[in-house]
């Protein structure tokens, strides 16, 4: 199993929005390096989701990946601010999984909280510069992130 952390603005797309609906595909990514880690993605891997450009910015809870990659099918339509007019059906350049809620943390589990976390002193997310909106998570990261959430969650 690996483990991953995906970025999503609450006002756009909110963790209690993936509990309302139950399974949501996670699409629009429009970075290769980003595309190429949901590539990476197997079904039953573990994602925490982040709420990015909050108050306070941080990791809302736990999601599952229930599908592996697939065509991103934004990518197909005009209509879509994330249309690819580049891309085709034979050769798709966009990929996208679909994820389930597992365990929402009881607060946020804020940026400045995980900055101090020893596991993620080296993570990208918390160093200044660009920051992936998907992005691997080390296991020692997820462990730190769950228990300084309060979570208790069996692997």
């Amino acid at each position: 199993m690996a483990f991953w952390l995906l970025k999503s603005e609450p006002d756009v797309f909110s963790y209690a929005d993936l509990v309302r609906v139950g399974v949501e595909p996670w699409n629009g990514v429009r970075n290769y390096q980003a595309r190429n880690n949901l590539r990476a993605m197997r079904e039953g891997d573990l994602c925490l989701f982040y709420h990015s450009n909050a108050k306070p910015a941080g990791v809302a809870g736990v999601a599952r990946v229930v599908k592996a990659a697939y065509p991103d099918d934004l990518q197909f339509d005009p209509a879509s601010p994330y249309f690819d007019p580049k891309s085709s059906q034979d050769n798709p350049r966009w990929s996208m999984v679909d994820v389930a809620p597992v365990v929402a943390f009881p607060a946020v589990l804020s940026l400045d909280t995980l900055r101090g976390l020893p596991a993620w002193t080296s993570s990208p997310l918390t160093q200044k510069g660009a920051r992936l909106s998907v992005m691997p998570v080390t296991p020692e990261q997820f462990s730190e992130a769950l228990q300084a959430a309060g979570v208790i969650l069996e692997l």
